[in-house]
């Protein structure tokens, strides 16, 4: 039971405030500051209401006031009340630290309201904690253990924000691991016992996508047997992860805004609202931002999804990180295949070191599980692995051993365009000893193309600059 207690000259706010907070807790009331100093000395608080005009009492400014109360109570709440000609006052005093305030003559509505507010805020700072002082589980280990300042980056934004219901954006390549990212939010939120519900919004067909989210009515269309829940149904005190959101509809676009506004939704063949306890965390492949300039994605649904927005690197902009991903990957599909390989070639790792990496951390998972498939060795050797991976080092004009027909045509071209590319920026930064006006006007771009097509291919302009080289 909360312990509250009233320090106003007002005898109707004294008698309002009494009777509004004695269901739920015990107060006391005073008329002056003196006693409420030996109150305050002797006795536990968690609430104080408290008049502007005594806090300030003697000449002090708001913040010393609150800071006199702070000494002997530091995790006291204090509600400010106030004339409603001085609310600026009392606005003052809550950026200074107060949690709130109400204005004279004080309304038992309005006492409910911050009460609840008071309440909800004590129980997200417990949580928040809690989630500060534990906060990565045994499984999260392996994967937040990264040796990559970019991506330590992004562990520390999903650390400052995982305990919150905050909607976020993740924006990153295909097969940057946003779904592993999705998924630890929720596993390390108040929200981790409750369902996570992942959608994969462009693999649905436009025609079905509403009534995959948001369930169906029986009867409500052709084929419709039974009644249907949907996704956000069965994520209900949960998470939703909407992956590549990019993707759907400008119809669905609009219903979607609804239900981060309202909390709402309706479910196909019924006009009745029904409310929703989800949390969206989404994600997509593309730069909203741009489909939003060219007209085909709503920009206040993005500001909606945009609110704490995270950004995955691509592998290649964190090759600290490749070797630990393949032993984690070695290991896993070594004990899955019952085999015995402990680890990777030097000269493998070399190549891999090396190459782009197009399908990020997928791709990587994908490679090492053919090469254990295929591996007879304890390490995985050049043999094991496509040859593509090592087109950095060969003649760009002829073909060194056998294709990979195990990709697709696609694939297979692309792979051979990026070691081409990587082959001839690394060349003509080192003929150009880094400088990247001139390098750029060599290869007929502009310098902001070139240091896009450097950043693909995780090359750094400092690698190549003849004093950089010196201090190695």
């Amino acid at each position: 039971m909360r312990k509250y207690m009233i320090a106003t000259p007002d005898d109707e706010a004294h008698d309002t405030l009494e009777a509004t907070l004695a269901p739920s807790g015990e107060g006391e009331t005073f008329s002056d500051m003196a006693a409420l100093r030996s109150a305050l000395a002797s006795r536990p608080v968690d609430v104080l209401f408290v008049d502007y005009g005594l806090l300030t009492e003697g000449g002090l400014s708001h913040r010393d006031g609150i800071s006199a109360v702070w000494q002997g109570h530091p995790d006291v709440e204090i509600v400010i009340l106030v004339a409603p000609a001085d609310i600026r006052l009392a606005v003052n005093a809550v950026k200074a630290g107060a949690s709130d305030y109400l204005t004279y003559p004080v309304n038992p509505a309005e006492v409910q309201l911050v009460l609840e507010r008071l309440d909800k805020n004590l129980i997200l700072n417990t949580e928040l904690d809690y989630l500060r002082d534990q906060f990565w589980n045994e499984e999260a280990l392996h994967v937040v253990r990264t040796n990559s300042p970019v991506m330590r980056e992004a562990f520390a934004k999903v650390r400052q924000m995982a305990g919150t219901k905050t909607t976020v954006l993740l924006s990153g390549e295909t097969g940057t691991g946003k779904s592993l990212i999705a998924k630890l939010i929720h596993s390390h939120s108040v929200r981790r016992d409750a369902p996570f519900v992942s959608v994969h919004c462009g693999a649905i067909p436009d025609t079905l996508i509403e009534s995959e989210l948001f369930g169906h009515e029986k009867g409500a269309f052709t084929g419709a047997a039974k009644r249907k829940i949907g996704k956000f149904g069965l994520a209900e005190g949960g998470t939703i992860f909407l992956d590549e959101v990019g993707t759907i509809s400008q119809s669905m676009q609009v219903k979607l805004l609804s239900v981060l506004q309202d909390k709402t939704i309706q479910r196909v063949g019924t006009d009745q609202e029904l409310p929703v306890d989800v949390r969206i965390i989404a994600a997509t492949n593309d730069s909203l931002i741009d489909l939003c300039e060219k007209g085909l994605f709503r920009k206040d649904l993005y500001y909606r999804l945009n609110v704490f927005p995270i950004e995955i690197p691509p592998l290649r902009q964190r090759k600290a990180d490749i070797v630990s991903f393949a032993e984690v990957f070695v290991r896993h599909f070594s004990l899955q295949l019952g085999k015995e390989i402990t680890g990777l070639h030097p000269k493998t790792l070399d190549a891999f070191q090396h190459y782009s990496w197009p399908g990020n951390v997928r791709e990587l998972e994908n490679i090492i599980e053919r090469a254990c498939i295929l591996e007879q060795d304890e390490l995985i050797t050049p043999a094991s692995i496509p040859q593509d991976i090592f087109g950095h080092d060969q003649d760009q004009g002829q073909c060194s051993g056998r294709t990979d027909i195990s990709l697709s045509l696609g694939r297979a071209r692309q792979n051979v365009v990026d070691a081409f590319e990587r082959s001839y920026l690394t060349e003509l930064l080192e003929a150009t000893h880094g400088r990247i006006k001139d390098a750029a006007q060599w290869a007929g771009v502009t310098p902001r193309q070139l240091h896009k097509l450097m950043s693909r291919h995780g090359l750094q302009r400092r690698d190549f600059c003849p004093n950089s080289k010196k201090g190695n």
